[in-house]
């Protein structure tokens, strides 16, 4: 009788949606941690696709590559906030350089972000801007003509040595900049599949799918501020622009969504105990975020629009309005993607036996108004970088000054 009361319980509890144990009741990474993973994607993909330009001389997406570099920068500047944020206690964050912990990949973070910071995207720009701030300053007036004298550190060299020099720099930067893009958003996905006691980030594939998708991202979110910021400026979109990044979106699309699936369909073969909970986390708390968001509508959604508009005979003004929306529809499934993998992962209990749910607050420092003020944040700050920088290709000084 009690072998029969105890099977009558067990199998109570695996029906019954929502149990879990009391002391695993909280999510600890809420709404700011889904942030921290998709921002340093995005700066990641943009700085990858800048290095297409100089590395790989890919000079279909020139129009785009001061554009990369400064949006790059702009999520950079705001990357940390989620987590210092999330942390309550930002004042002591530079703890992390006064006392380093070298065998937590979360406090290396700290200097990660200060090697790609300092040492990538500044001096990259700054040596790609070098002359044009120079030729600059040398033909404008009042605070303008001050603040590009002060970023060019009062360089004055315009010599052909200097600019081929420049052109050098940052070729070499680029070189050394990629493998650190790679190292500062992969290091995230290490974070989350080292974690063994979670059978939902516990892959090899984390980090790989991690950095895949933050190209993917990075890519369509430059297609997008590009586009707009043509339409803004009353220009026509580069067409051969925009079907080379249309073109690089797709495959790094098929790339992404093949190793997720390769993941997928490992899991499956392993099937391991707890594939039942993953399976009932999926058909249930996740359906419509990872089912109908992620792949419908973020995956599957961009990669039919991509690939008819792209090798079809669509007119110009579709196939630029096509790219546009494919690439919202990528950042959808990006940022869903993200979701799935902070949240989803701690919907389980560890137990293995139930589930809970997780609602964002509205307000407050863990709350929606704070994350949708730090989304904005990158696109403020980027603005006020491109009045200062313009990447415009015809905003490039002269090579020599005008004439007094």
């Amino acid at each position: 009788m009690a072998g029969e009361h105890l099977e009558r319980l067990e199998t109570l509890h695996d029906q019954i949606s929502g149990f879990i144990y009391p002391n695993e009741i909280e999510l600890h990474w809420g709404l700011l941690v889904v942030l921290y993973p998709y921002i340093t994607g995005l700066v990641a993909g943009a700085f990858i696709l800048a290095s297409l330009e100089k590395v790989f001389k890919v000079k279909e997406v020139e129009p785009t590559y001061r554009l990369s570099l400064l949006t790059a920068l702009a999520f950079l500047l705001v990357a940390p906030l989620p987590l210092l944020a999330h942390l309550g206690h930002p004042e002591r964050s530079f703890e992390i350089f006064l006392t380093p912990h070298f065998k937590s990949a979360m406090a290396m973070f700290g200097f990660v972000y200060a090697w790609y910071l300092m040492l990538v995207l500044l001096l990259e720009i700054w040596f790609e801007y070098r002359a044009d701030l120079v030729r600059w300053s040398q033909r404008e007036r009042g605070p303008r003509k001050l603040l590009h004298w002060l970023i060019t550190l009062g360089s004055r060299d315009l010599s052909p040595e200097a600019v081929a020099f420049d052109q050098k720099a940052v070729h070499a930067i680029t070189l050394i900049g990629i493998p650190s893009a790679f190292l500062l958003h992969g290091y995230v996905g290490f974070i989350f599949g080292s974690v063994k006691a979670n059978p939902w980030w516990s892959s090899v594939l984390m980090p790989i799918v991690f950095l895949f998708s933050a190209i993917v991202s990075g890519i369509s979110l430059v297609l997008i501020i590009y586009y707009v910021a043509t339409l803004v400026r009353r220009e026509t979109p580069d067409m051969a622009c925009l079907d080379k990044l249309a073109s690089f979106l797709l495959y790094a699309l098929i790339v992404d969504l093949s190793l997720e699936l390769l993941d997928f369909i490992h899991r499956l073969y392993e099937s391991e105990e707890s594939i039942g909970i993953l399976s009932e986390l999926i058909v249930s708390k996740l359906f419509i975020s990872l089912t109908i968001v992620q792949i419908i509508i973020g995956t599957v959604g961009p990669l039919l629009l991509l690939t008819f508009s792209r090798f079809s005979q669509l007119p110009p003004e579709l196939k630029r309005v096509a790219y546009f929306i494919a690439a919202l529809l990528v950042q959808v499934g990006i940022f869903s993607t993200r979701w799935n993998v902070v949240i989803g992962g701690q919907l389980f209990s560890k137990s293995l036996r139930g589930l809970t749910v997780y609602k964002p607050e509205l307000a407050g420092i863990e709350g929606l108004f704070t994350s949708i003020g730090l989304m904005i944040l990158p696109f403020v700050i980027l603005y006020v970088l491109v009045k200062v920088l313009p990447p415009w290709p015809q905003a490039a000084a002269p090579t020599a000054p005008p004439p007094d």
